[in-house]
């Protein structure tokens, strides 16, 4: 029997944003279809608490490492990690976002604009540009970027956010023209999800919107957004690069 276009045995991935969220999730899927996986978020603990729980539960590889993907340093020093721990990657995902509340437009520090770019594009850019220079003399891999239905559908509240994510599926393309033929990039960009950020959200007022603006009437569910990055992982999508997938119950709107 020929192996499955989605086993990801013998694969190593790194996750950033790992330790929570879509970015759990997301390597928690990895691991189980037999990836080791290393797991990057701005805390050691929260780190290591998933990376065990990953590794108890497939038998896989898990490691976590502290990172601020926003410092460049940092990015530097979490792609050495990783190459020193597994000596190659074959899939990044590149996960950690932040989009910080603020009270309106002319109030939006410098400050807050750089973290927020820092964190969803600069990070990613970084990462990627690393990462997907030494795939590409490995033979291949697959680099994922998670945007945003904000990029497309921007909220006043949340313009630096969805400034970043759309500079983010423009770096997707960007980057899957460089590092042809042998790396694949693609985004997957999701909708509103019921992660820890929605408990901040007016779940009341957002179910009567999803009733009306999200043809599944509802808010998506971490594990829902697993089978977009399996797939874009896995040989399974081995004739697609420069894509940015939509996963987001066809919603009309961002969740801010």
């Amino acid at each position: 029997m020929t192996a499955s276009p989605w086993s990801l045995a013998g694969k190593n991935a790194l996750v950033t944003g790992g330790s929570r969220g879509l970015g759990r999730a997301i390597a928690g899927a990895l691991a189980e279809a037999g990836a080791d996986v290393m797991i990057a978020s701005r805390k050691q603990q929260a780190c290591d608490a998933a990376a065990g729980e990953i590794a108890a539960g497939t038998g896989r590889r898990a490691l976590g490492v502290a990172a601020h993907v926003g410092r460049w340093q940092d990015c530097d020093r979490l792609v050495d990690a990783a190459y020193q721990a597994f000596g190659r990657l074959h899939v990044l995902v590149n996960n950690a976002g932040m989009s910080p509340l603020y009270p309106s437009l002319a109030e939006v520090t410098e400050e807050l604009w750089d973290k927020v770019l820092g964190v969803n594009l600069k990070g990613p850019f970084r990462l990627s540009a690393l990462v997907g220079t030494r795939m590409a003399a490995d033979g291949g891999g697959s680099i994922i970027n998670i945007s945003s239905i904000a990029a497309v559908a921007p909220a006043p509240v949340e313009l630096p956010y969805a400034t970043a994510k759309a500079g983010l599926n423009a770096l997707t393309v960007g980057l899957a023209h460089a590092f042809a033929p042998g790396v694949r990039v693609n985004a997957i960009m999701p909708g509103p999800f019921l992660t820890d950020i929605s408990r901040a959200w007016d779940m009341e007022a957002f179910d009567e919107r999803a009733r009306t603006q999200i043809p599944l009437g509802r808010g998506g569910r971490p594990e829902e957004i697993v089978g977009a990055a399996l797939y874009l992982a896995s040989d399974a999508s081995s004739y697609t690069t420069g894509a940015v997938i939509k996963v987001d119950g066809g919603a009309a709107f961002s969740p801010a």
